[in-house]
């Protein structure tokens, strides 16, 4: 049985922030992020470290949706609003 590596990686300027771990090291990774955006001696940011965090979280919600038995169509109907796409059903009754 092969592990999945995941490799997330930020270029700021000339510093490389590469990380790569697995679904048995994750939170280890996450206090890793932590203790970059806490040392002042580097570019590294508390906002850098929320999205980065962000990223490893998906790939673990991801990989669970995927191994999830069963089927699961939610992701394939569900459908985008936005401030464009909106419904007035006053319209309707008016037209009718």
């Amino acid at each position: 049985m092969s592990t999945e590596i995941n490799v997330l990686a930020l270029v700021k300027g000339e510093e490389r922030y590469v990380f790569l771990f697995d679904d048995d090291n994750r939170v280890e990774t996450l206090r890793q992020i932590g203790r970059y955006a806490a040392n002042p001696e580097l570019s590294f940011t508390w906002y850098d470290a929320a999205v980065m965090s962000q990223k490893i979280r998906q790939t673990g919600a991801e990989r669970k949706k995927i191994s999830s038995p069963g089927l699961d169509l939610s992701d394939r109907f569900r459908m985008p609003l936005s401030s464009d796409n909106h419904f007035d059903h006053r319209d309707d009754r008016e037209a009718a």
